[in-house]
C-alpha cells in the first residue's frame, strides 16, 4: 500500500493534516499519519495523546491502550490520558483496571465526588 501521502511533509504539516483527518472522524487516516509522527519524536505529548484517541475511536482499543500506558507512565499526573485510559479498559470491559485510573483522573481534575 501506498503511504506516500501519508508520511509526506515536514512534522508540523503531518500534525496539520492528521488534525484534519481527525476533526473529520477519518480516525484510522488520522492514525496512520500520526503513528509515524510519533515514532518520530516519541517524546512530544500531543501527538501520542491524538494517536490515542484516533485508535480509541477507531475501535483499535490495544492500540490506543499502549499509547495511554506510555503516557500515563512519563507523566502520571498527565489527567486526559488517564481519563481515555480508564474508558478505553472499560470498553475493553476490564472494569476494575479501568476504576483506578478514572479514579486518580476525578482527583487530578478536581472532582472528588468521584472518590
Amino acid at each position: 500500500m501506498d503511504t506516500t501521502y501519508y508520511d509526506h511533509g515536514t512534522p508540523a504539516e503531518r500534525w496539520e493534516r492528521a488534525r484534519m483527518f481527525f476533526d473529520a472522524e477519518e480516525y484510522a487516516a488520522a492514525a496512520r499519519v500520526l503513528s509515524a509522527l510519533v515514532e518520530e519524536v516519541p517524546e512530544q505529548t500531543g501527538p501520542r495523546l491524538l494517536l490515542a484517541r484516533a485508535y480509541y475511536h477507531s475501535a483499535q482499543l490495544r492500540r490506543a491502550e499502549d499509547e495511554l500506558r506510555v503516557l500515563v507512565e512519563r507523566d502520571p499526573v498527565e489527567h486526559y490520558a488517564r481519563l481515555l485510559l480508564g474508558r478505553t479498559l472499560q470498553r475493553q470491559a476490564r472494569h476494575d483496571e479501568a476504576e483506578s485510573h478514572l479514579r486518580i483522573a476525578s482527583a487530578l481534575a478536581g472532582d472528588f465526588e468521584r472518590l
